[in-house]
């Protein structure tokens, strides 16, 4: 598979977690149910330890994918996210190798380098080869984590909701509140200019 994005994914301070196995089992539904509109060549499923590994079609979709687990995860519970962007190579049954592989093996060492740097809301790094656009996630994906560490539950709610398509009218009703409400919460919040981003990039990818 070529020019596709892979994903590694790991939990934030998980030795810390009351319930690591519960942590694994909401982690696996978040990606679930963010990767229920994209196009995910192999889903996300866990691996070795509380890390776990995704291939997705292009990179608008593996930052749609890890913006929308990030939202819907339970508080308290954070992960960070390598991407990788090349080819995937099939060795044998499920084992896989790769460039795709190899960035995102370095992509998420320098998610984590840069957090214990001081950057404490860096989630999130992409690397690509000659050519891609690994710079242009990662200054992306620096914006977005900026944004979802200053998000409070409501806002990551109504920001989820807004990702996944469903009328402010829906959801002000589930939050109780009015539309206008919604709209100024999604303004205020930045999760307007997030949807909007994904947005174009996804139409980028789109024509290219």
């Amino acid at each position: 598979m070529e020019h596709v994005a892979a994903v590694i994914v790991d939990i934030v301070r998980s030795r810390a977690l009351p319930d690591r196995a519960l942590a694994q089992s909401q982690v696996l539904e978040a990606f679930a149910r963010a990767e229920r509109d994209a196009h995910a060549v192999r889903p996300l499923a866990a691996t070795v330890g509380d890390e776990f590994q995704g291939v997705y079609r292009t990179l608008a979709d593996a930052l749609r994918v890890t913006t929308l687990a990030a939202l819907v995860l339970p508080d308290g519970l954070e992960v960070r996210s390598g991407i990788g962007l090349g080819e995937v190579v099939e060795v044998e049954g499920d084992i896989s190798d790769g460039s795709a592989w190899w960035r995102a093996r370095e992509a998420i060492d320098e998610a984590h380098r840069r957090e214990d740097a001081g950057e404490s809301a860096v989630r999130a790094w992409c690397v690509g080869g000659d050519g891609q656009d690994g710079p242009m996630a990662s200054a992306v994906l620096l914006l977005r984590d900026h944004v979802l560490a200053r998000m409070k539950a409501r806002e990551r709610r109504i920001a989820a909701a807004l990702l996944e398509g469903e009328p402010q009218a829906a959801i002000a009703t589930r939050e109780s509140i009015t539309q206008a409400a919604v709209s100024q919460n999604a303004h205020r919040s930045g999760a307007v200019a997030l949807r909007e981003a994904l947005a174009a990039l996804e139409a980028r990818a789109g024509t290219a």
